[in-house]
């Protein structure tokens, strides 16, 4: 079997899985380089996993020892990491976010067409079976045109996660709190599912967190055809919560943590409203089994199963589940939101690329360095699973 010679960037939490995952999960993968900025974790990763450490990427790049890179830096790094690994010829698959700005996702798509290399970004839920399932039946038509759609994603983060690195939920540091950093996943299907919307109402609060940025936002959207739709993020919520709900002339759809449930009308809406000679006729709506494809016996899942996309796309030119450019749909969302909240007016969608690059500066040049710092650097549990 070919394999795939993978270095990764960013040895936190994140960056120590995804080198587990490389290195013992996936088949079609090889872990031949690792790299982070501080000395101590490159070297102990390094004798972790038998393969030399780096303290800076371009060295690691330029070494020869690697096809592709996973880039698992804080936020503000995925930009230059990724332009550069591209530079040097190689693929990518980067972390969620895409990035902070969408004037860096577009330099960063500009730089993989311009290498013509593979670009990958972490949105593993698109693989899960129920995802898949929910993305067929719309691709088929069964909903009819968008009415309106919603999105709750809702989490819970203890003040010591938030204190565990300095980056965190900082201006500087990370570029945003939790639309930034728990919401992307969620609003990627959101959007996967129901498509961009074209304007944005939208406000974020902290509540909660001793942070400085978001741990709650919420907001109205507009899409190009009239429909409407809601947001809501938080990390001050228990139990979690992840709903979305795409509503169209011909049906519903609900995917609520991990369970896909579908309905078709009898009748188009627009359709019946005008033609139905009762004033209390509704429209008769079955409740459909949507058609899930159980994974294969031994099938990967979660990260192992996103890694393993890339794997194959490089190595055999299979089509990429969550290519690279997309990930910019979920960046324009997220610009959106803070954009509208801080000016407090609506912001259509595509975000005005310098008019969030000014916000942006702003908000770093008040960002101030935390007064308490516990660093930890623990993987997810959730991912290992």
């Amino acid at each position: 079997m070919q394999t795939l010679r993978v270095g990764v960037v960013g040895l936190g939490g994140m960056g120590l899985g995804h080198c587990r995952f490389v290195k013992e999960v996936v088949p079609e993968t090889e872990l031949t380089a690792v790299c982070d900025t501080h000395i101590d974790r490159a070297q102990a990763a390094g004798v972790q996993y038998g393969v030399p450490a780096f303290t800076q990427h371009e060295e690691m790049f330029r070494s020869g020892l690697l096809d592709a890179v996973i880039i698992a830096t804080p936020h503000y790094d995925h930009a230059p990491v990724a332009v550069s690994a591209f530079e040097h010829g190689l693929h990518v698959l980067v972390e969620k976010p895409l990035c902070v700005s969408v004037s860096d996702g577009d330099r960063m798509i500009a730089a993989a067409q311009r290498a013509q290399k593979k670009f990958a970004i972490g949105y593993q839920h698109r693989f899960r079976p129920e995802v898949q399932a929910a993305r067929r039946l719309i691709e088929q038509g069964i909903l009819g045109e968008v009415r309106r759609t919603l999105l709750i994603t809702a989490w819970y983060r203890t003040q010591a996660y938030y204190d565990s690195g300095g980056w965190r939920a900082t201006w500087a540091g990370e570029g945003g709190g939790v639309l930034i950093n728990q919401a992307p996943h969620s609003i990627d299907l959101w959007l996967w599912l129901g498509g961009m919307p074209s304007r944005m109402w939208g406000q974020t609060r902290t509540a909660l967190h001793a942070i400085e940025t978001e741990d709650e936002a919420f907001a109205l959207v507009e899409y190009p055809n009239g429909a409407h739709g809601y947001l809501y993020a938080t990390t001050n919520e228990e139990p979690s919560e992840n709903l979305i709900e795409i509503c169209g002339d011909r049906g519903k759809l609900r995917l609520h943590d991990g369970q896909l449930q579908v309905w078709q009308l009898k009748h188009s809406i627009r359709q019946f409203t005008y033609e139905a000679e009762g004033m209390w006729d509704g429209i008769p709506a079955e409740s459909i089994e949507p058609p899930l494809s159980p994974l294969p016996e031994g099938a990967l899942k979660g990260q192992p199963a996103l890694i393993q996309n890339f794997a194959r796309a490089v190595l055999y030119d299979e089509p990429l589940i969550t290519p690279g450019a997309e990930g910019i749909g979920t960046v324009e969302i997220i610009n959106a939101l803070i954009l509208s909240s801080k000016r407090e007016k609506p912001v259509a969608i595509p975000v005005e690329r310098a008019e969030y690059d000014a916000l942006l500066s702003e908000l770093k040049a008040h960002s101030r360095p935390k007064p308490r710092v516990r660093e930890q650097r623990a993987t997810d549990p959730n991912l290992l699973k």
